[in-house]
């Protein structure tokens, strides 16, 4: 009986053993995901707390590293999934106006396209891509020219933020020597 019992727990241990060996993690990712809210402290902190989300952007965080990013790494001209792995999602919680434009409460994607004095930031429909390898233009929901605004000290990784302004949430991308501003009317 001792010998069945022995041979019963060495088989369940090489099972198990060999069940954990089937799972392969992946390393730590170069690029960290992370994410930013408006208002600032919009989530739930304490059990009292109501938060009041208006905003959030989910995006993976690129670092500098000594390279040169706009007109390098991101080609000025060519859409750009602002930030790395998966394209950027920003999630509306109610209806804002972009540019002039209505955008309905909801999930959407946020590119752009860089250049030298500006960017063209895009909110469009398709969610859950790689990059901006597949990229669709029929799926713009807007387009907003922006100006850059360089900085003189540069920032390490891609980071994304909000200011107000009464009514309006100011998206604030920055990476490297360069920042923008997407203006977001909030009703």
């Amino acid at each position: 009986m001792k010998k069945i019992y022995l041979l019963a727990v060495t088989l369940f241990a090489a099972f198990t053993v060999q069940a954990q060996e089937v799972v392969k993690f992946a390393p730590l990712d170069a690029s960290p995901v992370d994410i930013s809210y408006f208002p600032n402290k919009a989530v739930k902190f304490k059990k009292t707390d109501s938060p009041n989300p208006v905003i959030k952007v989910l995006y993976a965080r690129p670092s500098a590293k000594g390279r040169t990013i706009f007109g390098d790494v991101v080609k000025f001209g060519e859409v750009w999934r602002v930030g790395a792995n998966e394209n950027t999602e920003i999630k509306f919680y109610k209806d804002v106006t972009i540019g002039g434009k209505k955008v309905a409460a909801g999930y959407y994607s946020l590119f752009a396209i860089p250049e030298k004095d500006k960017w063209t930031i895009i909110i469009n429909k398709e969610l859950d891509l790689w990059g901006g390898y597949a990229y669709d233009e029929s799926k713009d929901v807007v387009r907003v020219s922006v100006p850059v605004k360089p900085v003189s000290t540069p920032i390490e990784a891609l980071s994304i933020a909000f200011t107000a302004g009464g009514n309006v949430a100011n998206l604030v991308i920055g990476w490297d020597k360069t920042t923008v501003e997407l203006p977001i009317t909030v009703k």
